[in-house]
């Protein structure tokens, strides 16, 4: 359900536009943005945060991204490392330890230099306890990061991060991994400029308000000039951006529409350069009216559902496979998608750095009922009523709808549907206030670990209440494996432990199908969906 301050403010925007383009012609706010350099884009859900500590979202990343930048930055073709923040970098021959060089003239956008010191007490904010970051255990690679993140140690000097000088930082790693540099890409590792956060309260808890426009300090290409919740951000052009020269557009309005219906029609009244998504009954539309504005671009990312395991029926092993196995995933795809995505048999994505897992979770009806009665519920008899929760968007809702038949026709169960609006949904996750959840998950880098450390037992990200020691343990073997072929054996052990006791249920692998005006330039398709900002522009 849309919030009513979101509802009327987007409403009132584009049709006050509209009715005023009615009077005569008017320039649009595509138009004025092709002559301004403003770009303007649909973002999906609000943000949970522009803390780059606590945030944990696709949204949140989308905004971020403009207004922060760390050690490494990304290409915008292929997303390989480039220097950022760091102008080069070593490594030792044991592939142990990165020595990062900063570059002279990096300045947070108060004027301040960003120091080596800024970066080692971003990361000990992240890594300590009291914060409870959800993306702590990204940084559990670098020697004694995991202890200090749980509190067997104390002393931040003894994790394997140095600043010999302000501009030199090093970090030793646990063990190689040929990842490292990739994942330095990800928000968590970005620093924040401790002195802003001083000021508006404590470091180490949750609540403070520093990233607000009038006290925000970032270092990134862009500055935070408006954040209306739930109505638009605005970001502007950062005059302290070290690499000021390359960035060509003036400005980004980022703006929270969950209703995707809403956001396509602001899209063709010319309110918004591109879109984050498309309602699935108007693909074919613009694949046969519009080809030229249609996007359906490779996104390394896996539709799934959660299963809150702690509940009773659902702590149910047998349950849980009969869910599982009882979603025609094939049918889905072809029928109600349509976007080039295909079914989902397990969490990792078929190809991802070369692996594909080799356990499947298939649709098998018979197998499901009989799964079913084997756990005391035949034909679905005697089986609670279960929620299936998603946040408010018309395709989950399609989705949702498919599997809710499938699962009454062919489990014999009555799913009951519920909506919430995302940072609902957020919360809901975080305290586990769920049955069955619609999630999706995003590689934070391309390889399986990406995906398959979201199911630790310590993993900040599950939320399921399931962990199993084996695959804990696989998982830890497989990241201290030089070995290719050993680790990627270890790593289709630890998914066949994972798919048998079905935390989750696979749905499908992503596309991302959205709508991109022919005047934005720069927007190369990525397996990730990162578009860095500074190499976007506008052409009339």
């Amino acid at each position: 359900m849309i919030p009513p301050l979101r509802f009327s403010y987007l409403f009132v925007y584009f049709a006050g536009i509209l009715l005023l383009s009615a009077c005569g012609p008017r320039e649009t706010a595509v138009e004025r943005g092709n002559r301004e350099q403003i770009l303007s884009r649909g973002m999906g859900p609000d943000l949970s945060d522009l803390d780059p500590a606590l945030a944990t979202g696709t949204s949140d990343y989308t905004v971020l991204s403009a207004l922060f930048e760390g050690l490494v930055a990304e290409d915008p073709v292929d997303l390989h490392p480039v220097p950022g923040v760091a102008t080069s970098w070593d490594v030792s021959p044991d592939k142990l330890t990165y020595t990062f060089h900063l570059r002279a003239n990096a300045r947070w956008s108060s004027g301040d230099p960003v120091t080596a010191r800024d970066f080692l007490s971003s990361w000990q904010r992240v890594l300590t306890p009291k914060l409870a970051a959800d993306n702590a255990s990204l940084l559990y690679l670098v020697q004694g990061a995991e202890a200090f993140n749980k509190g067997l140690v104390t002393d931040f000097s003894k994790v394997g991060f140095a600043a010999p000088d302000a501009r030199t930082v090093v970090i030793t790693l646990e063990h190689p991994a040929s990842y490292f540099l990739s994942l330095l890409q990800h928000w968590v590792w970005w620093p924040v400029h401790t002195p802003t956060l001083e000021k508006s309260g404590s470091l180490y808890e949750r609540g403070n308000r520093w990233a607000r426009p009038e006290t925000f300090v970032g270092n990134g290409p862009f500055t935070l000039k408006e954040w209306r919740l739930g109505q638009r951000i605005i970001v502007e052009k950062s005059a302290t951006y070290w690499d000021a020269a390359t960035v060509r557009l003036s400005a980004i309005h980022f703006y929270p529409i969950e209703d995707i219906n809403a956001e396509e029609r602001a899209f063709r009244s010319g309110q918004l350069h591109l879109t984050e998504a498309l309602p699935l009954a108007k693909i074919d539309t613009y694949r046969a009216t519009q080809p030229q504005l249609l996007r359906i671009d490779p996104y390394l990312g896996t539709y799934f559902y959660r299963i809150n395991i702690t509940r009773p029926f659902l702590n149910a092993r047998d349950v849980r496979r009969a869910l599982a196995l009882s979603v025609d995933r094939d049918l889905l795809v072809k029928n109600t998608l349509r976007g080039g995505q295909l079914p989902a048999h397990a969490f990792t994505p078929p190809g991802t750095a070369g692996y594909t897992p080799q356990a499947r979770i298939e649709t098998d009806f018979a197998e499901a009922r009989r799964l079913l009665a084997a756990a005391g519920y035949p034909d679905g008899k005697g089986a609670p009523v279960i929620e299936l929760l998603f946040n408010t968007s018309d395709n989950h809702r399609v989705i949702a709808e498919a599997i809710q038949q499938m699962w009454r026709k062919e489990l014999g169960l009555d799913v009951r549907l519920v909506s919430m609006e995302g940072k609902s949904v957020l919360a809901a996750r975080r305290t586990g206030d769920f049955q069955i959840m619609r999630s999706s998950w995003i590689g934070d880098y391309a390889d399986p670990l990406s995906f398959l450390s979201v199911w630790t037992g310590d993993s900040g990200n599950n939320y399921t209440g399931w962990s199993n020691p084996d695959y804990d343990l696989l998982l830890h073997q497989a990241t201290r494996t030089d070995d290719s072929a050993a680790r990627e054996a270890l790593l289709q052990k630890a998914e066949s432990l994972l798919l048998a006791d079905a935390p989750f249920i696979p749905i499908y692998y992503y596309t991302h199908v959205f709508l991109l005006q022919p005047s934005v330039k720069g927007w190369s398709p990525t397996l990730l969906d990162h578009h860095p900002y500074k190499h976007v522009w506008l052409q009339p």
